[in-house]
């Protein structure tokens, strides 16, 4: 029994058919197949006989047709409005429509400049630009001085070497 580490399972082990087995089987899905297709035209043939026998009522039924006046007919209220009136817009299409309008007479405003916080942008952008400038004329100034140290180095190294 002990043959290792591992024990065999049950379910491990297989199973094959002898060719009785299979010969067998196959002898009793062909008679399965063949009941299944008896009924099924049997089906098929009580369904056309009912398809061809119109309903039948007891009595003088079929001869009077009743009105129950206790009955009320249903009536569609939303379909009837309809074809009444123009279409209304419900309660929250015509805040999404108010909000939609607000929102580009809002837009409108920032682009002109007349809102609080397009004047604090506006306001803002200036002092940026003009820190810009300012950083710009330093970086020339220093630029112009590194040149000028630069050629007057290149002066005296020129200077001496001449004079020696």
């Amino acid at each position: 029994m002990g043959k290792g580490k591992f024990k065999s399972k049950p379910t491990g082990r297989r199973h094959f058919s002898s060719p009785e087995e299979l010969l067998a089987f196959e002898a009793r899905s062909r008679t399965f197949k063949q009941e299944d297709v008896v009924q099924e035209k049997e089906e098929e043939e009580s369904e056309e006989e009912v398809e061809r026998e119109p309903e039948k009522r007891k009595g003088i039924q079929g001869l009077i047709q009743v009105q129950n006046p206790n009955t009320v007919e249903r009536k569609n209220l939303k379909g009837r409005d309809d074809v009444g009136k123009a279409a209304e817009p419900s309660r929250r299409e015509r805040e999404e429509i108010e909000k939609a309008k607000a929102r580009e007479r809002y837009m409108r405003l920032q682009e002109q400049g007349k809102t609080e916080q397009a004047k604090k942008d506006l306001e803002r952008l200036a002092m940026i630009r003009q820190e810009r400038a300012e950083a710009a004329r330093k970086r020339e100034a220093e630029n112009a001085a590194k040149v000028q140290k630069k050629m007057e180095k290149n002066a005296k190294k020129k200077g001496v070497l001449v004079s020696n």
